[in-house]
């Protein structure tokens, strides 16, 4: 199983990345809108083809998978694949919100094994390789067990604004944060106790994420209450829940009173 090699040439590659991104930032890029009517701008494609070009060269009989590459089928037929989002959190970055970040994760067998999520505008490196635990900027992060009080819960700022989680408020503090990756990088470091996202969401949103928060000591699932499986034909994730196991339960029923 892939470890300390794939994070250290992914941690260089996602900083390389970074570099560029707050490079645009400050200079300035362009912005077009895409078939499915969402932006992407030069900064987007900038880490695209920067992680492209430094994961595949170092690794190159992996397969890809990115929010702004052309899909490739017979990445269905390879053990590994790298599932990438060069900015999560576009409409952010756009805005100069530092609530963006760059994801990587390299699938194996369906599950993230080693991934990184990259704030730039904080120069904030999350990353874990599976089975040897999870860290920010080097140190060890985990997740917090939510049983004191309300716990703390990061949800999309637009369904926040539609009244979306008006019904759990009394048991549950929500919070808006932009990036689903961050998000999950944020809970992982114990930030914040969970999140709750019951939008339609990409595997490339949210490979990096998963891997966090299960290293970090929490779990996942979406929804419906049912694990992740990356590396799919069809790269559509229904939602998503993460938190400390025993918090997980509680979050599974705000779901189910929201769906009423």
């Amino acid at each position: 199983m892939a470890g300390n090699h794939e994070l250290e040439v992914l941690q260089q590659a996602v900083r390389q990345a970074g570099q560029q991104v707050l490079k645009l930032a400050a200079e300035g890029f362009e912005t077009h809108i895409k078939k499915d009517h969402s932006p992407v701008t030069t900064a987007d494609l900038a880490v695209n083809q920067i992680l492209h070009d430094l994961l595949l060269t170092a690794f190159p009989h992996d397969a890809w998978l990115s929010e702004e590459s052309p899909d490739d089928p017979r990445r269905l037929e390879n053990k590994r694949v790298w599932v990438i989002d060069p900015i999560d959190g576009t409409k952010y970055f756009m805005r100069g919100v530092p609530q963006y970040a760059i994801s990587v994760a390299l699938v194996e067998s369906h599950q993230p094994v080693v991934t990184a999520v990259y704030n730039p505008a904080t120069d904030e490196l999350f990353s874990a390789v599976r089975g040897m635990g999870a860290w920010l900027n080097g140190q060890p992060i985990h997740v917090t067990s939510g049983q004191d009080g309300r716990p703390v819960v990061l949800v999309n700022p637009s369904a926040l604004e539609r009244g979306i989680f008006r019904a759990i408020e009394a048991a549950a503090e929500c919070r808006p944060m932009g990036s689903i990756a961050y998000t999950l990088a944020l809970v992982a470091a114990g930030r914040a106790d969970a999140t709750l996202n019951l939008d339609g969401l990409n595997e490339w949103d949210v490979a990096g994420g998963v891997l966090l928060i299960e290293e970090a000591g929490g779990m996942v699932m979406d929804r419906n209450g049912s694990p992740l499986s990356f590396n799919q034909a069809k790269t559509t994730i229904r939602g998503i829940l993460a938190a400390d196991k025993d918090l997980l339960g509680r979050l599974l029923t705000f779901t189910h009173t929201l769906s009423r």
